[in-house]
């Protein structure tokens, strides 16, 4: 087959060009689906805010030149408990991070971490404690932005922070049932990380206050989604995981499903995936208190739910969440972050 003596060299020069554009929009349509998340949820659809969420975010993982620390080993570790979920995402013990290189990793990438907290009714008495030890322990070296939700703003004690760490007092109403507090803690959240900390931080944790730092909690814990494995069950089968069983309600869960148990004092990650799954949870909740239904545990059922078919990026190990009327075992090596001893009948306006 021969091809004419006519063909014209703009003509070549025109098909070149109509391929160098479709591969440009092909490169860039597949470029973005691949660095975004895409959510597994069907409730999830809708749940960003029309604005975009963050600053714009590009890390890498680079370690400074000439950086000591120790050699890293695939033959030697951890052999006493399980490092990685099913799904590959890292769960976090002593013994698994060299906190030199993380540090070195994370710091000079200038991140704001948001923290937010409920002080509400008499849970106001342990906001020194948390934020104090919060101070020596929790991301030293970082940017933090507390936020604090309170119904008693005067009680907000002052408290000396480092240099890059603010605190924002943010009045919300008190409750006659400590359950409609833990239920509007998803909503809150949602709303003021639309109004105000999507432009503040770029990644937040969600704490419990009546809660102890004790060691260090660093940049090891920041990931996409980050979830923490409930101190009382980590022992524990599926078939003995305090999730809600009933069917009508939305934060159900089959008997014969699960990973593990999450626990509710702590959520984290990237401020968009924490908004998406704080808006999700917050609509079931809506759902399920039209239909007369309140979960077992509340924010912690709706949380384990979503978790289950949302996987996290990293989990963190019972050293992120211990309880201080628990004796250490053998496999926590660092109690990091505590729930004090407290009599609920003190500080709860029901039991």
């Amino acid at each position: 087959m021969r091809f004419s003596t006519n063909f014209k060299p703009y003509v070549l020069l025109l098909v070149v060009g109509i391929f160098l554009l479709l591969g440009y929009v092909y490169f860039s349509f597949f470029s973005e689906r691949l660095n975004r998340d895409i959510p597994v949820d069907e409730d999830v659809k809708g749940s960003s805010p029309s604005k975009p969420m963050v600053r714009s975010r590009v890390w890498n993982m680079v370690s400074p030149e000439k950086l000591l620390y120790k050699q890293p080993s695939v033959l030697v570790g951890r052999t006493d408990v399980v490092t990685v979920t099913p799904w590959l995402a890292s769960i976090i013990w002593e013994g698994t991070f060299d906190p030199v290189l993380v540090d070195n990793i994370y710091k000079p990438m200038n991140l704001t971490i948001a923290t937010t907290v409920f002080a509400v009714g008499k849970y106001v008495s342990f906001l020194r404690d948390f934020l104090e030890t919060a101070e020596m322990h929790f991301m030293v070296g970082f940017n933090v932005r507390y936020y604090v939700f309170t119904d008693r703003p005067q009680d907000v004690p002052s408290v000396n922070l480092t240099q890059g760490r603010h605190l924002s007092v943010i009045q919300v109403p008190g409750s006659n049932r400590w359950q409609e507090i833990s239920a509007r803690r998803m909503e809150i959240i949602q709303t003021t990380i639309e109004s105000q900390i999507r432009r503040e931080a770029d990644y937040i944790f969600c704490l419990d206050v009546d809660s102890k730092f004790h060691a260090r909690w660093g940049a090891e814990s920041l990931g996409r989604l980050v979830a923490v494995i409930h101190p009382g069950y980590y022992d524990q089968t599926r078939a003995n995981f305090p999730y809600e069983r009933r069917p009508a309600s939305m934060a159900y869960i089959p008997m014969d499903e699960g990973d593990y148990y999450y626990g509710g004092a702590m959520i984290g990650g990237f401020v968009e995936d924490v908004y998406t799954l704080t808006t999700v949870c917050r609509n079931r909740f809506a759902v399920d208190a039209g239909n007369s239904i309140e979960a077992a545990w509340q924010e912690e059922s709706h949380l384990n739910r979503y978790l289950l078919y949302n996987k996290p990026s990293k989990v963190l190990s019972p050293e992120y969440l211990w309880q201080d009327f628990k004796a250490k075992t053998k496999e926590v090596k660092v109690i990091r972050f505590s729930g004090v001893v407290k009599n609920y009948a003190e500080v709860r306006p029901n039991v």
